[in-house]
C-alpha cells in the first residue's frame, strides 16, 4: 500500500522541488498526486509500494530537510528584521491604510453579527 510522505498543498515550488531531489538523490521510489482541475484533492508525495522498507529513511530525510529550511528561514528573518527591512504589520498599515481599516472593519462586523444574538442590550 502506498505511504503518504510529503503534502505539496500550499507548499512553494522550490521546496517540493528540493523535496523531489532529495528522494531522487537517495535513490528513493516515489510517485506524486496531483490537486486536480478545482484544487480539491490531495497533491502529495506518495512512497511507492516496493519502497515501504525505506519508509523511515524517507521521512528522516524530509525531516532534516525540513529542520534546516525552517532554521535558513529562521535566520533570514532575523537578519531582516536587524536591518530592518523586515515587513511588520506597521509597515504594512503604513503603505496600505485603507486595506488594513477594510479588513479590521469587515472582522469587527463578522464577530458583532456573531455575539448579537448572545448579547442582550438593555
Amino acid at each position: 500500500m502506498p505511504i503518504l510522505l510529503f503534502r505539496l498543498n500550499g507548499v512553494p515550488e522550490d521546496e517540493a522541488g528540493e523535496v523531489r531531489q532529495l528522494l531522487d538523490s537517495h535513490r528513493i521510489d516515489y510517485y506524486e498526486t496531483q490537486a486536480g482541475r478545482w484544487g480539491i484533492s490531495l497533491a502529495a508525495i506518495w512512497l511507492r509500494d516496493g519502497d515501504a522498507d525505506r519508509e523511515e529513511e524517507a521521512r528522516r530525510l524530509i525531516d532534516d530537510y525540513q529542520e534546516r529550511r525552517s532554521a535558513s528561514a529562521r535566520a533570514d528573518y532575523a537578519a531582516r528584521l536587524a536591518q530592518g527591512r523586515a515587513e511588520t504589520l506597521a509597515h504594512r498599515f503604513r503603505r496600505e491604510p485603507l486595506r488594513l481599516l477594510i479588513y479590521a472593519a469587515i472582522i469587527l462586523a463578522i464577530v458583532y453579527f456573531t455575539l448579537a444574538p448572545f448579547l442582550h442590550w438593555r
